[in-house]
């Protein structure tokens, strides 16, 4: 059992929701990292989503692909990546899962790859344009190496694709709560509970809901309809704000607890 089927455990145990953050690694700047890191584990992030910079983040908004591109041009890798994980493990066992497009596996090797991740602190591996039809070689290794696998469910995916995605995942299933890419949002689709519903028809894990949350009132509700809510885009662009502020670091743990709490507040309505 890794960190995040650990975590998972405690929540179930405790009756709580998950609250999961993305960051671009190595954005605003890499010396960062490890700041952004312990600030998240102090507000309460039950999990990180530590995004691997790359140069086609195609279902990725603008934030995110401004954020990918800008570390890019700072020298980050996915190397570099998992050598920053490895120093931040040193200082958090908070679960960290990578956000990853499969190029990068691909071409350090997957074994390679994963065997090295999971010797620096990772617990798991989103691979958001893997099919999951190929995907065998992939899910074999992550479980040699203990990682869990999480695959995206999308509002458009058949009862028939959902169980062949929720087949592949290990940890939580992620669902995608609107077309499109990444990316604050105003509202939240209405819709959630019933798509959720339809997810846990084939599967026990948790199902997580991300894309375009980015308020407490937002995680407040999608926490309320499914087993935990996932931010993104709003961290990303807050730290692209605020970052030059001398109290950016207390400033942060601030706003990401306002929504964490939120999460952790809410009980199902369904």
């Amino acid at each position: 059992m890794n960190r995040i089927e650990e975590k998972f455990k405690t929540l179930k145990r405790n009756t709580e929701k998950a609250f999961v953050a993305y960051i671009t690694a190595g954005y605003p700047y890499p010396q960062c990292f490890e700041d952004v890191m312990l600030a998240l584990d102090k507000a309460g992030v039950d999990i990180v989503e530590v995004g691997i910079p790359f140069s086609d983040p195609v279902g990725d908004g603008p934030v995110i692909q401004e954020a990918s591109y800008t570390s890019l041009l700072k020298g980050t890798t996915p190397a570099k990546v998992l050598e920053w994980v490895a120093n931040v493990r040193k200082k958090t066992n908070i679960p960290i899962l990578l956000f990853t497009y499969f190029n990068p596996v691909l071409v350090q090797g997957i074994s390679a790859f994963l065997k090295k991740s999971a010797q620096c602190g990772v617990d798991g591996i989103l691979c958001v344009d893997l099919p999951v039809e190929e995907a065998n070689a992939y899910k074999m290794e992550a479980e040699k190496n203990n990682l869990s696998t999480v695959f995206l469910v999308a509002p458009n995916s058949s009862e028939e694709r959902i169980q062949h995605i929720v087949q592949k995942c290990s940890g939580f299933v992620y669902y995608v709560s609107r077309l499109g890419v990444t990316g604050e949002k105003n509202d939240i689709a209405s819709d959630l509970s019933d798509a959720v519903k339809r997810i846990k028809k084939y599967t026990d894990l948790p199902v997580l809901v991300g894309f375009g949350i980015s308020k407490p009132e937002h995680a407040s509700f999608v926490a309320s309809v499914s087993d935990g809510v996932i931010v993104g885009s709003a961290f990303v662009r807050y730290l692209k704000e605020h970052i030059h502020g001398s109290q950016w670091k207390n400033d942060f743990v601030q706003y990401v607890k306002s929504l964490v709490d939120a999460t952790k507040k809410t009980k199902n309505t369904t």
